[in-house]
């Protein structure tokens, strides 16, 4: 009896791990984007905000999840285009504009979200049933039994992971990182393509903020993301800039994330707080250790990420 406990527990703990592991996974394939090119983006969390909070306006407004998502992908690409005029155009600070990105979008998406706080999802993603698989014992309702934007991000990234790593394209998004001058040798347009980058990894920013207020929380409250954002921004150097290993350390911290949820809710005496807080524990650990030059290069981090590149510049 206790062997059968401890299965369903371990099935519907890896089912919510899966949904909240893809909150974390489009922001983290977005920002594996734009650093491979070597933009490094901050605003991430801010981003998630704008996302979550006019998705969830669409939404309210025309009775369609699926045009909250479109629009929650839009305002995060536009906020992705300050980003990139601010860096990539002006030459600005990366870090700064991150920030300052961050304190923006969770200020602004706070002020036009205040009429909706309290409100009834008009309209949500909900799981999907895929016929047959949806059936199989134990691997059913972990992969099978979710609702669309996990199956969208199921394809995704191996998608993303082949277009950067076996296609021309992707070969040209890596040099931008790598060796920007090596990039406009090769005729490439280096500005362009950062900010294209960037545009792109905002939108998936964006859409990382509708799964929440969407899918798997119904509805709109400030910071509803609730520092997911920068989760996202650690995972990427977690994963070392791939998007499979993105992939496997989202669904890790969804993990964490829903069994916390998961042993609360059957009594286990540890307290609610250290569970909590395990989740961000792990990424201070995370960014503390990516910080030392001899670890970016041990883990692979874009030699050219957070630098701007002038052409006059180059050798």
């Amino acid at each position: 009896m206790d062997d059968v406990w401890s299965v369903a527990f371990l099935v519907s703990v890896l089912a919510a791990a899966i949904p909240a592991g893809t909150t974390l996974l489009f922001p983290c394939l977005g920002a594996v984007l734009s650093e491979r090119a070597g933009v490094l983006n901050l605003g991430v969390e801010g981003m998630m905000l704008m996302g979550a909070m006019s998705g969830f306006a669409i939404t309210d407004w025309t009775g369609s999840h699926w045009l909250g998502a479109l629009a929650a992908m839009g305002v995060g690409g536009a906020l992705a285009a300050i980003h990139a005029l601010l860096t990539v155009g002006l030459r600005a600070n990366q870090v700064v504009s991150g920030l300052a990105l961050t304190l923006f979008g969770t200020g602004l998406s706070a002020f036009l979200g205040q009429d909706l706080v309290g409100r009834p999802a008009a309209s949500a993603f909900r799981e999907i049933d895929v016929p047959l698989l949806a059936d199989i014992p134990h691997l059913g309702p972990i992969l099978f039994q979710q609702d669309a934007l996990v199956y969208l991000s199921f394809g995704l990234v191996p998608l993303l992971w082949y277009f950067v790593f076996r296609t021309r394209p992707g070969l040209h998004l890596r040099a931008l990182g790598e060796n920007p001058a090596t990039a406009d040798a090769m005729g490439l347009n280096v500005a362009a393509l950062r900010a294209g980058y960037v545009i792109a990894g905002g939108a998936l920013a964006g859409l990382g903020g509708a799964s929440i207020s969407l899918a798997t929380n119904p509805g709109w409250t400030e910071n509803i993301s609730a520092g997911r954002g920068w989760i996202a921004v650690a995972l990427v150097i977690f994963a070392g800039w791939n998007p499979a290993r993105a992939a496997a350390g989202a669904y890790l911290f969804g993990g964490v994330e829903a069994g916390q949820f998961r042993l609360q809710s059957v009594g286990v005496p540890i307290s609610a707080s250290f569970l909590n807080m395990l989740p961000y524990l792990f990424t201070i650990a995370v960014l503390v250790l990516a910080t030392r030059e001899t670890a970016r290069r041990r883990i692979g981090a874009p030699a050219a990420l957070g630098r701007p590149y002038v052409r006059e510049e180059r050798a």
